[in-house]
C-alpha cells in the first residue's frame, strides 16, 4: 500500500525537486525532506513555493517545445 502511494507521487510529481537537485547537485531525497519539514515549520509557505516552481517549470517546458518547433523548419 505504501509503495503504491510512493509510486503515485513520484510518477505524478511536477519534477521540482528533481530539477533543483540536478541544478544544485544535491540529493533529491534531501530536497524532498526539506520541503516536508519546512512546510510544517513555516505553515505551508514551502508548498506555495513548490506550486509556483512547478508552474514555472511547466511553462518553460512548453516554451522550449514551441521554440524547437519554430527553428526546426
Amino acid at each position: 500500500m505504501f509503495q503504491n502511494i510512493l509510486t503515485f507521487f513520484e510518477r505524478y510529481s511536477f519534477g521540482v525537486c528533481t530539477y533543483l537537485g540536478q541544478k544544485f547537485k544535491i540529493s533529491i531525497a534531501k530536497i524532498r525532506l526539506f520541503f516536508i519539514y519546512s512546510s510544517f515549520l513555516a505553515v505551508g509557505f514551502p508548498i506555495f513555493f513548490y506550486v509556483m516552481a512547478a508552474f514555472v517549470l511547466d511553462i518553460r517546458c512548453y516554451i522550449k517545445k514551441k521554440r524547437l518547433q519554430i527553428w526546426d523548419y
